[in-house]
């Protein structure tokens, strides 16, 4: 198995997981966030659906500067449409890491915000990166459901919620 197929892999289960998770959220409380300095559910939501699409943009660009690409969260405030576009992007990233060539990813990708520079990596590294910021953001929406007292669906076994945790 090469690192595409890895993070194809990956990328399949995760999204089971996201899905059961974002499915949870309650319609009623989008804007709802745990602290003043975290982000309403509406925007951590709409970032974790985004992240799928990191990896064409990763695939086909050598870097994001947010000086030139300030970010412009979708605005989605349901939880169809969450699921309807989570789904779009999901089906983007499977169709960009389908036609990755696997030499291109050791070229360099950089992600900045005019001279300040945040990162320079491999795309391949990069791909990590993306896939990773879907889990933690997914835990931190997790942390958010169970103060609401939802029950929280399992991601790598059973959560104490389906009985056995």
């Amino acid at each position: 198995m090469n690192i595409i197929e890895a993070f194809q892999k990956e990328l399949e289960k995760e999204a089971i997981t996201t899905r059961k998770m974002i499915e949870r959220i309650p319609e009623g409380k989008f804007d709802w966030q745990p602290h003043p300095k975290s982000m309403t559910i509406k925007r951590l939501a709409n970032h974790i659906i985004e992240l799928p699409g990191w990896i064409g943009m990763t695939l086909h660009t050598d870097g994001l500067d947010f000086s030139e690409n300030p970010y412009q969260p979708t605005e989605y405030t349901d939880t169809k449409s969450l699921l309807e576009h989570f789904e779009e992007v999901l089906e983007s990233g499977r169709r960009d890491l389908e036609n990755a060539e696997l030499d291109k990813l050791e070229e360099m990708w950089t992600l900045s915000e005019g001279e300040v520079v945040y990162s320079t990596e491999t795309k391949w590294e990069v791909l990590r990166m993306s896939i990773s910021q879907i889990i933690h953001h997914r835990a931190q929406l997790g942390v958010y459901l169970r103060l609401l007292e939802v029950p929280i669906p399992g991601s790598y076994g059973p959560s104490a919620d389906e009985g056995n945790g």
